[in-house]
């Protein structure tokens, strides 16, 4: 059985952590099989993503089980080749990401969910920071997406604390938009991406990176940056049958007055 599977239901992709016996922890096969799906996720029929774990767990992070590279020089860091492509090809994708976080999302695990555009929680999920408590600092890209959704002062406190916190908690925070069943989980994110792949042209991919150039550059650029992806919005077929579709509709309500 694959530790990453995916599954296309139309324009949404579904990649889902497959080792639930260590609550879908990550491996150098897992990392392996996970970049297999980001590429399956950039193919242009895919206009949403949906990323959630099997079992009980969403990703406890890395798998502290496995043995070290013995090749890795003691003290060296091997992020750049293992988390970091990782976080780096989901912003790359044009698409929204969302994360079902279907339970304990911890260390890198936490990272992945918080690199998603939209995360939404099942009732029993919870959020653990677990870097500090075993002596790390945030990887995978928590130092740079936590404190976007969370601020400075609290991502800093939990951050350097490492407290689990639960659905609730995390739905009042800001850092998931929605809170549900588990059974009801799944059925709420694919009706999410789906909902969010059926809008015309390439507004939606475009507005992810427009928001996403907002938070690190200033107004004029932004400015001139949204001027571009207009242009890219406009000359879309789907915005130009969209716009056709609009006209016709105001064409008949105004002959039905």
């Amino acid at each position: 059985m694959s530790t990453v599977i995916t599954e296309r239901d139309g324009p949404v992709l579904t990649v889902t952590l497959n080792r639930p016996h260590v609550l879908n922890a990550l491996d150098a096969e897992t990392l392996l099989a996970l970049a297999d799906a980001w590429h399956e996720a950039a193919d242009p029929e895919v206009r949403a993503v949906v990323v959630t774990g099997s079992g009980k767990g969403f990703c406890a992070g890395a798998d502290l089980r496995t043995p070290p590279d013995p090749s890795r020089k003691p003290g060296s860091s091997g992020l750049r080749h293992t988390y970091h492509p990782h976080v780096l090809a989901m912003a790359a994708l044009e698409k929204p990401v969302i994360a079902a976080v279907n339970g304990a999302a911890a260390g890198a695990g936490l990272s992945l969910a918080a690199a998603a555009d939209v995360r939404i929680a099942a009732a029993t999920a919870k959020f653990v920071p677990a870097f500090a408590t075993v002596g790390l600092v945030p990887d995978a890209g928590g130092a740079y997406f936590l404190p976007r959704l969370l601020g400075y002062a609290r991502a800093f406190e939990w951050l350097a604390t490492g407290r689990a916190v639960p659905a609730e908690e995390a739905l009042s925070w800001g850092l998931v938009s929605r809170v549900v069943p588990p059974e009801e989980l799944l059925p709420a994110a694919a009706e999410l991406a789906h909902r969010m792949a059926a809008m015309p042209g390439v507004a939606v991919g475009l507005t992810k990176r427009l928001l996403d150039h907002g938070l690190t550059h200033g107004l004029a650029d932004l400015l001139d940056e949204e001027a571009r992806a207009q242009a890219r919005a406009v000359a879309d077929p789907g915005r130009q049958r969209a716009r056709a579709e609009m006209v016709n509709r105001l064409s008949a309500t105004k002959e039905d007055r």
